[in-house]
């Protein structure tokens, strides 16, 4: 008995020794080098070493043999050969041995040529990594293998395809969080395929990450190993490589992020900084539907209910209106109006716009007559933070095509709500529609419509915002009965010429009056509506025809500046040269110079554009246009002089 229990010692202690030693080696393939050569390389070898994780070396326990060979493409700096072996490009190796690979500079993110060497390494030896499939003790569990149409995505795809397999976890780069997080997120209405191409194209330390998920892990470790500002940049990336190699040494990350306002009012600094721990809640909001082909399903946004400053968190959060912001993602037309044709075949950018909750609300209920709701998420307080972090990264580095069947606001919506909230129950939802990802969440327990279920309440407490058609029709009943007009509903009234309803004024009394110029002022706002859409399809389609007129030019060429300059609202990455993921504090100073110059240019050409616009329009719509403000002045005189006959005070 002790005989058979020394020897079980005796084993046990040989395991654990070999258990003990089993980590990464690298070896370096000296064959035709010289001494100096020898030297620097195994410098560059053992730097690597250094600079991997412990858990990562213990993982990848095998000899990797470095070489440095003649026969690499042009434009490579390493590539790994086989499970075992790496080369390294030979053109760099003279540099690395004199030294001066240390001071010279790439124009890289990673700065130095030996600083490029080293994250080459780090890069292939993730490649390792990441296709050795390593078994971890401490996270045993049954897990799904599947099998995408597109092999370069890895293999997770539809659970119809998956076969169960046990022992084994996800490699890096077939992880269903990892690739939510790098941007191959799941195709709409496809059972969980993952989408070929990544958008998030602006703003990427090395374009060559979106070539496919493994490409964008190993480049992604360089940056988690070699850049201290990659926990700011890319928070959540760095999150999820942390939780597997542990915590890196890294900058102090500001607590808000910087955003551009894409509201109306070129008066004010478009740049904005958004702190998630003022967001008191997030609401999905819709945008009912309406006749038009680009709207028949409603539009999805979120809400961010964001506190005043000082106010804690709470519900009176939902009082400071001034404060919301609008996540809405957007077809951005910087040519012409809408086409259904474009809109199918993906012809239309589709970005991320922060608006402000004013300018929403105004543009659905008064100028297109759509009613709004919004609806409470339940989340916790760090599924708020991750939602708004992931917001700003998409804001920043997405640039998608806006698909009306397939890739359309509510698909956008869902997308950025499975990136951003590390729930599984979002990762099983599948809709195209506002309506029906509205009600997933609610079949989920996500999303709290009872707030609607009193719609006094809802209204005052700001969970639904009214169409402006029934108050419109409100103030048209007003006019029926006083003034006994022959129409009879408010939209047959708005459709007369304005010269037409101009002989009514004289005829109304004080409460018509009122009545007559709240309508006048809401058919001057739909006109100079459908005078934008006239002028883009004027000036942009006929554009050679125009340049002959001096006045139609000058106007037109106005117009276009307006329009090129206020792309960078939607496009806030090209206002930064370098850099990648969230701007930081040395970025955001040129941002706030770059977006104060480009707003005042803007405010001018809008002043500018108000004298030059109107020899751009039809002259039907000048016409229209022209008597819509002469009704405006007369209501507005007859209303005044009413009141003031009445023994009122005097109206502005």
């Amino acid at each position: 008995m002790k005989r058979r229990v020394g020897r079980w010692l005796a084993a046990l202690a040989l395991i654990v020794a070999a258990s003990s030693q089993a980590s990464l080696r690298l070896e370096l393939d000296t064959d035709g080098l010289t001494d100096p050569q020898r030297q620097a390389s195994q410098q560059l070898l053992d730097e690597a070493l250094q600079t991997l994780p412990a858990t990562f070396v213990e993982r990848l326990d095998r000899t990797v043999e470095v070489q440095w060979r003649d026969d690499l493409p042009s434009n490579g700096m390493g590539r790994a050969l086989r499970p075992d072996a790496i080369a390294l490009s030979n053109r760099y190796l003279a540099a690395l041995t004199d030294g001066s690979a240390a001071t010279q500079q790439t124009g890289r993110t990673h700065g130095t040529l030996r600083r490029e060497l080293l994250a080459a390494l780090l890069h292939e030896l993730t490649h390792l990594y990441d296709r050795a499939r390593l078994w971890d003790a401490d996270e045993a569990r049954v897990i799904r293998r599947c099998t995408m149409r597109d092999k370069s995505l890895g293999r997770v795809g539809a659970p119809g395809e998956c076969r169960t397999q046990t022992g084994r976890r996800f490699t890096l780069s077939d992880d269903p969080r990892l690739l939510d997080l790098a941007g191959w997120p799941q195709y709409a209405g496809k059972h969980g395929e993952r989408e070929q191409h990544n958008r998030f194209v602006l703003r990427s330390p090395d374009r060559y990450e979106l070539s496919n998920p493994r490409e964008y892990v190993a480049v992604n470790m360089e940056y988690f190993l070699l850049d201290p500002s990659y926990a700011c940049r890319r928070p959540a990336l760095y999150r999820y490589y942390a939780s597997r190699f542990g915590e890196r040494p890294h900058d102090a990350c500001a607590s808000s992020y910087a955003y551009l306002n894409a509201g109306r009012d070129f008066g004010q600094q478009p740049l904005g900084y958004l702190d998630p721990e003022r967001v008191y809640e997030v609401d999905y909001f819709i945008a009912e539907a309406n006749a038009d082909i680009a709207s028949r399903w409603g539009h999805t946004m979120l809400r961010l209910v964001v506190c005043a400053p000082g106010r804690p968190r709470g519900p009176d959060c939902r009082l400071d209106l001034d404060q919301h912001l609008v996540l809405s993602f957007r077809a951005f037309v910087g040519d012409l109006q809408l086409s259904s044709w474009d809109g199918l075949t993906g012809a239309y950018p589709s970005r991320l716009f922060v608006l402000p909750l004013s300018q929403v609300i105004e543009e659905y209920t008064k100028v297109e007559l759509r009613s709004l709701a919004s609806i409470p998420l339940r989340l916790s307080r760090d599924e708020i933070n991750g939602l708004v972090e992931r917001s700003a990264q998409s804001h920043w580095s997405y640039d998608g095509n806006y698909y009306f069947l397939s890739n359309n606001c509510a698909v956008e919506t869902l997308k950025l709500l499975r990136s951003g909230i590390q729930r599984q129950s979002l990762q099983s939802m599948d809709s195209i529609t506002p309506y029906g990802v509205l009600g997933l969440l609610e079949n989920q327990g996500i999303a709290d419509p009872s707030v609607l279920d009193n719609p006094k309440e809802a209204l005052r407490l700001g969970y639904r915002f009214d169409s402006f058609r029934d108050r419109y029709q409100a103030m048209f009943d007003v006019l029926k009965k006083r003034l006994d007009v022959p129409q009879d509903k408010v939209e047959d009234w708005l459709a007369l010429p304005a010269t037409e309803r101009r002989p009514w004024f004289d005829k109304a009394d004080l409460r018509a009056s009122a009545a007559l110029l709240l309508l006048e002022q809401a058919s001057l706002r739909r006109q100079l509506l459908l005078a934008q859409d006239e002028l883009k399809q004027l000036y942009l389609s006929n554009r050679d025809d125009l340049s002959a007129d001096t006045r139609l030019a000058t106007a037109g060429k106005t117009l276009q500046q307006i329009l090129d300059d206020s792309g960078f609202l939607s496009r806030p990455a090209e206002l930064l040269d370098g850099g990648y993921g969230l701007p930081q504090a040395k970025e955001t100073t040129t941002l706030e110079q770059q977006t104060q110059q480009r707003q005042k240019r803007l405010r001018q050409l809008s002043d500018n554009l108000d004298r030059e616009v109107r020899a751009l329009l039809t002259p039907e719509r000048r016409e229209e246009l022209a008597a819509l403000e002469a009704n405006t002045k007369q209501i507005g005189a007859h209303l005044r002089a009413l009141h003031k006959a009445a023994g009122g005070f005097e109206l502005p």
